[in-house]
C-alpha cells in the first residue's frame, strides 16, 4: 500500500502530514509509525499527524509522537494541519478541529495561522523539584513543566531536560520540559524537551503558550508576547476575550510516498 504523505514544519517543529479521511493507515503498527519517523531510516520528524473524518468539526487530527505514542494536542502540529486542510479543500478558512484535547479552532491567513486553544489547566507555580531554578506546571493541552533560568545557551538538555520530564511529580506519563528565559525588551525564549520525542525539539507551540502562560501569571511578560524558539522561529501568543491563541508560520517542505511494509 503506498500511503501519500507531505512534510510540513511549523517554526522548525517538523511533521508528516497524512490525508487519513479513508481511515487506512496502519496506525497499529508502531514499529512502521518509528521507523517512518527516524531521521536515520526514514522520512523524520517530530510528529505524525493525521486529518481523519469527525462528527463535530471539520476534522479529526490524530498526532503520534515519534516513539508510536499518541498525544492529545500538538500546537505547531494544528496550525500545520490546519493549513494543509485548507490548501486541499478539506476544510474553510476558518475551522473547527476535533483534538484529544478537546475542539480547537483555527484560522488560515496566507502562511499565517492562528490557533486557539483550549483553556489552560492545573497551572500551579513554584513546584518543589530540587532543581536551582524556579519551576512551574501548567497543561496547555499537554502537559508542560517550565524552568526559569538565566542561560539558555549553556544548557544541557539532553540531561536536565530528561530529568525534568521524568521529575517523579509528573509521575506516572511525565510531563514535556521546557527552560524558558525572559529577554530585556519584555519578549520571552525557550528550548523544550519533547515528552515522546525524548529528545529536544527546535520548537513547541503547546510548550510556548506554557511559558507565555505561566510568564503572563508571574507578571514578568504582558500579552501578545512573541516567544522565539529554538530554531530560530518566533510565535506570538495572546489572549483574545479569555481564549490564548497561538499564531505561527506553517512551511511545506516537500511531499512523498511510502510504501506501508517496506524498509524506509
Amino acid at each position: 500500500m503506498k500511503i501519500p504523505f507531505t512534510k510540513m514544519h511549523g517554526a522548525g517543529n517538523d511533521f508528516i502530514m497524512v490525508d487519513d479521511r479513508s481511515l487506512s493507515f496502519p496506525l497499529h503498527d508502531t514499529g512502521f509509525v518509528r521507523r517512518i519517523a527516524s531521521r536515520r531510516i526514514g522520512i523524520g520528524c517530530d510528529g505524525l499527524l493525521l486529518i481523519q473524518p469527525s462528527d463535530v468539526a471539520d476534522f479529526r487530527m490524530r498526532f503520534i509522537n515519534p516513539d508510536g505514542g499518541e498525544q492529545d494536542m500538538c500546537g505547531n502540529g494544528a496550525r500545520c494541519i490546519a493549513r494543509l486542510a485548507f490548501d486541499q479543500g478539506i476544510a474553510p478558512a476558518s475551522m473547527n478541529i476535533e483534538t484529544g484535547a478537546g475542539l480547537v479552532k483555527a484560522t488560515v491567513r496566507e502562511n499565517q495561522i492562528r490557533l486557539e486553544l483550549t483553556e489552560p489547566t492545573e497551572l500551579e507555580l513554584d513546584l518543589e523539584t530540587g532543581f536551582d531554578w524556579p519551576v512551574d506546571f501548567v497543561n496547555t493541552g499537554v502537559p508542560h513543566a517550565v524552568a526559569w533560568v538565566v542561560d539558555l545557551a549553556s544548557l544541557e538538555l539532553g540531561s536536565v531536560g530528561s530529568a525534568l520530564r521524568h521529575h517523579a511529580l509528573f509521575r506516572p506519563n511525565g510531563a514535556n520540559a521546557n527552560f524558558a528565559k525572559v529577554e530585556a525588551d519584555g519578549t520571552l525564549s525557550v528550548r523544550t524537551y519533547e515528552r515522546g520525542v525524548e529528545a529536544e525539539t527546535l520548537a513547541c507551540g503547546t510548550g510556548a503558550t506554557a511559558v507565555a502562560v505561566l510568564a503572563s501569571e508571574r507578571g514578568w511578560a504582558k500579552l501578545p508576547v512573541t516567544v522565539h524558539c529554538a530554531g530560530g522561529f518566533d510565535l506570538v501568543i495572546d489572549s483574545v476575550q479569555g481564549i490564548t491563541t497561538l499564531t505561527g508560520g506553517a512551511e511545506y517542505v516537500f511531499d512523498g510516498e511510502v510504501e506501508y511494509g517496506d524498509r524506509v
